[in-house]
């Protein structure tokens, strides 16, 4: 069995960001595994241990050079190899952007399962994963919180996460996933696999080597443009009431009459 697993590097969520010209400073932002793309890898090795002899993980990003150090953590936890989308004609896409090149990447590979995160925590868009279903023509289930492949591997039993519930859907495979939390708990890195990540295959890939037209699916084509960036408004800080009861119920009503002007 053929499992593919797109993952993506982020800029830490606990990181303190600024601005520099309208676009976030990365400079010296600690980056990690985005987090929803850690419970796609997890159950990709989980699936694999279930059948090691038969079963192979290999995961899938693009972006930079420095994106390896995902790659080498997604080894770590177990992941057999790696492919690595890298060449400057995948450099400020939007998300079908990424979806194209990444679906083109997965054309040239076999596949059974594809994995992703419910949605990156950077952008918090949630379309790539979806827009690669669509462009290969398999099904895809979004926000997967159960998988239960069939006994003979060409099916999965899909547990969904709905609004005020779940939902069980049924597919065929090949099918793509995105993983969303309380599918399982990632693992950290063991010795052994930091290790062994070291020996594993990263295989680079350029847009020539996948078929992406840079003129037709490049940063030029781009379907969504960012106009603009700001960060939050500061807030004040909170406020303390003390005393009896009916002296902070008091002073509640003061504060919310002169000064949020509310009553």
């Amino acid at each position: 069995m053929k499992l593919i697993v797109c993952v993506k590097q982020v800029i830490d969520t606990g990181a303190a960001l600024t601005l520099k010209e309208g676009r976030v400073d990365t400079e010296g932002l600690p980056r990690v595994l985005n987090p929803y793309d850690e419970f796609a890898v997890e159950e990709a090795v989980r699936i694999r241990e279930q059948a090691p002899e038969d079963t192979t993980v290999t995961l899938l990003t693009l972006g930079p050079d420095n994106f390896k150090d995902t790659l080498r953590k997604g080894l770590a936890m177990g992941a057999d190899q790696a492919v690595h989308l890298l060449d400057p004609a995948f450099e400020g896409l939007d998300g079908l952007g990424v979806a194209t090149a990444l679906s083109k990447a997965i054309g040239t590979l076999e596949y059974d399962l594809i994995l992703c995160g419910r949605q990156a925590v950077d952008d918090d868009m949630a379309q790539v994963g979806p827009a690669i279903g669509v462009l290969l023509g398999i099904p895809f289930v979004t926000v997967v919180t159960d998988l239960k492949l069939s006994e003979d591997r060409q099916g999965a039993k899909v547990t969904r996460q709905i609004e005020g519930g779940s939902e069980i859907i049924e597919a065929p495979l090949p099918l793509l996933i995105t993983c969303q939390k309380g599918l399982n708990e990632p693992r950290l890195p063991s010795l052994k696999g930091i290790m062994a990540a070291k020996k594993k295959e990263i295989t680079i890939l350029d847009a020539a080597s996948i078929g992406f037209d840079a003129q037709a699916n490049g940063a030029a084509s781009n379907r969504v443009r960012e106009s603009a960036l700001a960060l939050p408004a500061s807030r004040k800080k909170g406020i303390i009431l003390e005393g009896t009861p009916e002296a902070a119920c008091s002073q509640l009503v003061q504060a919310l009459r002169n000064d949020v002007k509310v009553i």
